[in-house]
């Protein structure tokens, strides 16, 4: 049994690498542990078309103070995307075209409509708890767009707006919609720029390497965890071939639906959120686009079409990156050239996809789904739970975030919070 470390760190995410940077600034031994072959867990830039494209987590913005910070210590900015010209979405059976301008005059209402209550449940969304959210918590996205009385074109049009970030209606949470929107002072619109308007110069790779780069642990990749037992005078840590590793404290920075793949003894808190998961199955598409077509966007309500967000992204060697969001990962074959050619055209008629790239989040063993949207009853009640010290465990992750939830910028959050508190838990150990 190795017993040389002060702390593990367990998945090398960028809460796993904030978490393994700061504890080793701080003069703590540590050792960091990676199930896949590489850092950044559901962040991941890859080669496809050439160049380098973003398989996962992409974008930021000054807005997220968590990212902005590191993004600052670096000296690393934010790039852009290419502008859109026409937008394109399915409601009522037919696509509707129009200027950004049209479409957002068509979209606010809905969405200011369908989310005015947001301060009320949240008027503090720092403190989750500054209100009594018992009620919203049983709410699912299908039950408010149910209780709208929307015709089917609102209500097309609604989800559409939402784009991306609708999988499930009836399995995602109202309560974390109406948190984004009151952590952005009442607007969708500012929140989905934050959550979808840039990307960072050099990719989110550049920024995991940065802080990467700062720590001292042990890093060790390819080496899967399968147990963390505290027995309350330390932590024995197993891998996946049988060897144990004797620390003080743990750090557990694992995605929401694969932590319940990793034996915690004794048992964690929220264990109903980790046994249900959350629902988020949504595939992201890269298709290269012959010649530098008119930018556009398109969106479509998730069951009623393969591709429920589309837009132009880049300019390259003459052609066009369009990345594309699937709610269903099911529903059209991501590696089918064809398949996404004949989506696209839905909108876009007479566009010739060259080729196709694509990660497969859903049945990759080390996340399971994509970014977290929780079920009812999860956000404010089971996730807290898992932001406390378990005894000598501690959980980061986007996924339980107080913030930042979703997102890099919670990935970030929750990983210096267990530096912070695994540091306290030692000073005090010694």
């Amino acid at each position: 049994m190795t017993s040389t470390y002060d702390v593990a760190v367990i998945g090398a995410g960028f809460a796993g690498v904030t978490a393994a940077r700061d504890l080793t600034l701080a003069g703590h031994s540590v050792i960091h542990l990676e199930a896949r072959d590489r850092i950044g867990g559901r962040t991941f830039v890859g080669e496809a078309f050439g160049r380098q494209v973003e398989f996962g987590g992409t974008y930021a913005h000054w807005s997220q103070a968590h990212v902005w910070h590191e993004l600052r210590r670096y000296d690393i900015g934010l790039a852009r995307r290419l502008t859109i010209g026409q937008c394109y979405w399915l409601a009522d059976g037919t696509v509707h075209t129009g200027t950004p301008a049209e479409y957002h005059a068509l979209t606010k209402p809905l969405a200011t409509r369908c989310l005015a209550d947001a301060r009320e449940w949240f008027p503090l969304p720092a403190d989750i708890h500054a209100a009594d959210t018992t009620a919203i918590e049983k709410e699912t996205l299908a039950d408010r767009l149910d209780a709208m009385g929307l015709s089917a074109l609102e209500r097309d049009v609604l989800c559409d707006v939402m784009g991306s970030l609708v999988a499930s209606p009836a399995e995602q949470g109202m309560a974390q919609f109406l948190f984004w929107t009151s952590l952005n002072g009442g607007s969708w619109e500012t929140f989905m720029e934050g959550a979808g308007g840039f990307p960072i110069e050099g990719g989110t790779k550049r920024l995991l390497e940065a802080i990467n780069g700062e720590s001292t642990a042990e890093l060790r990749l390819s080496v899967p965890v399968v147990a963390v037992e505290d027995d309350g005078s330390g932590v024995t840590v197993t891998t996946a071939d049988g060897e144990r590793i004797r620390v003080r404290q743990v750090v557990l920075a694992v995605p929401l639906n694969t932590l319940g793949d990793v034996a915690v003894t004794p048992p964690p808190p929220a264990a109903d959120m980790i046994e249900q998961k959350h629902p988020m199955r949504t595939s992201k598409i890269w298709a290269r686009v012959k010649g530098e077509v008119p930018t556009f966007s398109a969106n479509a309500p998730v069951g009623r079409h393969p591709i429920n967000s589309a837009r132009t992204e880049y300019r390259y060697d003459g052609d066009t990156l369009v990345v594309c969001f699937c709610g269903d990962a099911s529903s059209i074959d991501p590696t089918d050239r064809a398949a996404v050619e004949r989506a696209l055209r839905f909108f876009v008629p007479d566009l010739e996809v060259l080729d196709v790239a694509c990660h497969d989040w859903v049945s990759d063993p080390y996340s399971q789904g994509t970014w977290v949207h929780h079920r009812p009853g999860h956000l404010t009640k089971a996730a807290p739970l898992l932001r406390r010290p378990h005894g000598r465990i501690h959980f980061a992750s986007g996924d339980f975030a107080p913030v930042g939830v979703g997102g890099i910028d919670g990935a970030i959050e929750t990983g210096a919070r267990a530096a912070r508190d695994v540091a306290r838990a030692l000073r005090a150990d010694s």
